[in-house]
């Protein structure tokens, strides 16, 4: 909700009532933080299983149409896959309202910034999103209405964005208990290269050479093996598509991945002292450096900037304080409404 109590938008419609989508939608109704939510999707039964748990107020099929989901709505979530919503916001386009605002919760922010500015009308605006919350599970039945909290949420600024859309949709995250950082989209897209997308690769091959272990290798398979291949589990769909978009910002992180698998193989030959000291070594040095990265570490858990690394004082960062981007966009939109109002 506002300061005032009030909801920050009268209407959402969730394009695509997924585990994201249906966790954004819930959390937005049993907040308060929007007047109605709607949700839209191609199949009636995942549509009736949200409307059941009260993920929603009301829903609409493939045959009801995106484009009356968004009626009237003053914001609009695009929660399919990536390469589905050029083509759904193309069909909605002519239904959304003078103001509404439209994002997105897409793992790639590059190709969304390239396609879906240009497709809203004029006095639309489109500001992307991603929150860095998700589950290997799939579909709407695993929403949950915590998935956001403390989760980091990145809101992507190229630098044509209106400023006061900007600073309601920051807001709009903070309301559903996340921590909002700015990223420019390629930013974010290197960013997730190697956070994220990497990752999943690993897991993805790891999961592809299990095809040579023999069988009876899964009797001793204990938390180390269900630790590692939890995310190979995602939906192959989802992540094809979210790894051939950002196949170039993920080069680099292969290359380097590659360098250092090589690098410890190499230095697993031999049981000389000076190989036994050189594994030692590497293996100290990537733990060093995953601890440095960790959001266990304390430095993480207290924030830190997104464009300075600086530790803040306190969790400002947490509504922007320190993130001289969202102060931008916040300083930004309070001189317009000021000079709206005089």
């Amino acid at each position: 909700m506002s300061p005032s109590g009030e909801p920050l938008f009268e209407r959402m419609a969730v394009l695509g009532l997924g585990l994201l989508g249906g966790s954004v939608a819930g959390a937005a109704r049993q907040r308060g933080v929007c007047g109605e939510v709607v949700g839209h999707g191609r199949r009636r039964a995942p549509l009736e299983h949200a409307l059941e748990r009260g993920l929603v107020d009301r829903v609409f099929d493939r045959e009801d149409g995106a484009a009356a989901a968004v009626g009237g709505a003053d914001l609009v979530i695009l929660a399919t896959p990536v390469s589905a919503m050029a083509p759904v916001l193309r069909e909605v386009a002519g239904s959304l309202g003078s103001g509404a605002i439209v994002t997105d919760v897409g793992s790639v922010k590059g190709a969304v910034a390239d396609s879906l500015p240009g497709l809203v009308p004029a006095g639309v605006h489109f500001v992307g999103s991603h929150p860095m919350a998700g589950s290997h599970a799939v579909g709407v039945e695993h929403a949950r209405l915590d998935l956001l909290d403390g989760a980091c949420c990145v809101v992507a600024r190229g630098g044509s964005e209106d400023a006061e859309a900007v600073t309601r949709l920051v807001a709009f995250w903070e309301a559903l208990g996340s921590r909002v950082v700015v990223r420019t989209p390629g930013d974010h897209d290197a960013d997730v290269a190697w956070v994220s997308h990497l990752p999943h690769v690993l897991a993805f091959a790891y999961g592809r050479a299990l095809e040579s272990a023999p069988d009876r290798a899964a009797e001793l398979a204990a938390t180390g093996f269900r630790d590692f291949v939890r995310i190979a589990r995602s939906d192959p769909e989802l992540w094809a598509d979210i790894l051939g978009l950002n196949h170039k910002a993920l080069a680099g992180p292969l290359r380097a991945f590659s360098d250092a698998l090589a690098e410890l193989a190499q230095a697993l030959e031999g049981d000389d002292p000076g190989q036994v000291a050189r594994r030692e070594r590497l293996l100290e040095a990537a733990r060093a450096r995953v601890d440095s990265l960790s959001p266990d570490n304390s430095v993480a858990k207290q924030g830190v900037t997104s464009q300075t690394g600086a530790r803040p004082e306190s969790h400002s960062a947490r509504s922007g304080g320190e993130n001289p981007e969202i102060q931008a966009a916040h300083q930004e939109a309070a001189t317009r409404s000021n000079d709206r109002n005089s």
